[in-house]
């Protein structure tokens, strides 16, 4: 990996975003307070000057014209103004000032602004004026009150040092941030990145193969989300693995097993029994049942494969499921005869339901096989359909040894079994079960499983009319 790319993967890195990020924020946070103390504060310490004028001005407005003199001495004591009240010549009532730059007094200025204001006939009057004592903008404003008028005069101070200071001390400020900035992000990046880098190392790990490896979680609601969804994923990577494992060894198995019999027995013809009709019949007999056993076990596969990948649609139309399990029984009727077998069927003589005909004998008859291969030493098999409004029903219940509660919810996996040594059904491929709970979900019909320990297990599923 040459340098630019180290560089170009290091710029793109959360420890770098999360500084970038910190800084960049840290300095538009400190431009804006440069506009705002700098390059705006004139601009706002008139405006509020104005605002501030503006309010005495209401104020004297308001004031009883009986008691004018008496007010002026309130307002000239808390407000940095100077103020003249003059008759309609230009007589002085009253005059109070309080700053050096005051222009009140019969100053040419003042006699042009109320010579302007009387011939307005306005009641206010506010200028902006530039004041020859100290070259400073003043606000002076005109009431008209009673018989005579009122004249508010201050200046703007030079702001000039003040902004110097503020300059001064946001320089300071600036670095300061952009310091902290750093340290926050290296801490942020300690508390945050550094628990995704881990995460990313382990997942690489469990990518290559190897399941022990635990995914911490740190406080951060968000991270601990993610180390909890790895973790489950860890675990069911895990399950997927050991079945994928189990699934290869079972079907090498149930592939091997036939194989071996197909070969033994063709051997068997041709090196021992060919002049024997009647064992020769036997032998191939035999590897035609291994040959049909191989077949149903290889379109198992395939079908489930198909099921698992969605790549065929449901043909959903109405049927009787009772006409349905009854012609299935019939398949049985070999096992019945020969090998004793009680096959009961309870149910209603007729329902009608609504879904894939072919998809829902496909799961009956895996039910029913696995039950045949589960049940007690009665070799009862009892098949119960009731029903209700809106669906009905079907139960298939064997009276064997039962199933462990942990083992529930693992028996619809491929091939799982509670014992490591595998061995073929008596019935089926060891696939059934998975080829049901795709077909019952593609439904999304609702289906599961009880059982009871040493008195048998019930697999149950509900059809839609």
């Amino acid at each position: 990996m040459n340098t630019r790319t180290r560089l170009k993967e290091l710029g793109n890195s959360l420890h770098f975003k999360t500084l970038e990020y910190l800084i960049v924020f840290s300095i538009s946070i400190l431009l804006l307070l440069w506009l705002v103390q700098i390059v705006f504060f004139k601009i706002y310490y008139e405006k509020y000057q104005i605002n501030y004028m503006n309010e005495l001005v209401e104020k004297i407005i308001n004031i009883d014209n009986t008691n004018v003199i008496e007010s002026m001495d309130d307002i000239t004591l808390d407000n940095n103004i100077c103020l003249e009240y003059m008759d309609y010549y230009g007589n002085t009532y009253y005059y109070n000032n309080k700053i050096s730059s005051c222009l009140l007094g019969h100053n040419k200025i003042i006699d042009k602004e109320l010579i302007k204001f009387k011939q307005s006939g306005e009641e206010t009057s506010f200028e902006k004026i530039l004041n020859p004592i100290n070259n400073s903008v003043s606000l002076l404003y005109g009431i008209k009150k009673g018989n005579g008028y009122i004249f508010l005069f201050t200046s703007l101070e030079d702001i000039g040092t003040t902004t110097s200071l503020i300059k001064n001390q946001l320089i300071y400020v600036t670095l300061l941030a952009i310091l902290f900035s750093i340290v926050i992000a290296m801490f942020l990046s300690r508390r945050i990145a550094k628990p995704i880098s881990d995460m990313t190392k382990n997942a690489k790990i469990l990518a290559d193969g190897n399941y022990d490896v635990e995914f911490t979680t740190t406080g951060i609601k968000e991270i601990d989300e993610l180390a909890n969804t790895l973790n489950y994923l860890e675990q069911e990577v895990s399950k997927t693995d050991e079945y994928r494992r189990d699934l290869m060894a079972n079907v090498s198995h149930d592939l091997k097993t036939p194989l071996t019999m197909i070969k033994a027995y063709a051997e068997m013809i041709r090196d021992i029994t060919l002049d024997n009709k009647e064992k020769t019949k036997e032998n191939l007999n035999v590897i035609i049942d291994e040959t049909d056993r191989l077949n149903i076990l290889v379109n198992d596969i395939l079908e489930l494969s198909k099921l698992q990948n969605n790549q065929e649609t449901l043909n959903i139309e109405k049927f009787d499921i009772v006409e349905l399990i009854s012609d299935i029984l019939k398949r049985y009727q070999i096992i019945k005869e020969t090998e004793n077998y009680n096959l009961i069927l309870e149910s209603p003589q007729s329902i009608i339901v609504k879904a894939d005909k072919k998809r829902i004998s496909q799961v009956i008859y895996n039910l029913i096989n696995n039950a045949i291969n589960y049940t007690g030493d009665d070799l009862k098999v009892t098949i119960r359909i009731t029903e209700n409004q809106k669906d009905c029903k079907i139960e298939i219940i064997d009276t064997g040894k039962g199933i462990d509660e942990k083992d529930l919810p693992n028996i619809w996996n491929r091939y799982y079994k509670k014992e490591k040594n595998h061995k073929r059904n008596v019935v089926g491929t060891g696939l059934g079960l998975s080829i049901v709970k795709n077909i019952l979900e593609q439904h999304n019909f609702k289906y599961g499983v009880n059982s009871i320990k040493n008195k048998g297990t019930t697999f149950y599923f509900q059809i839609k009319k």
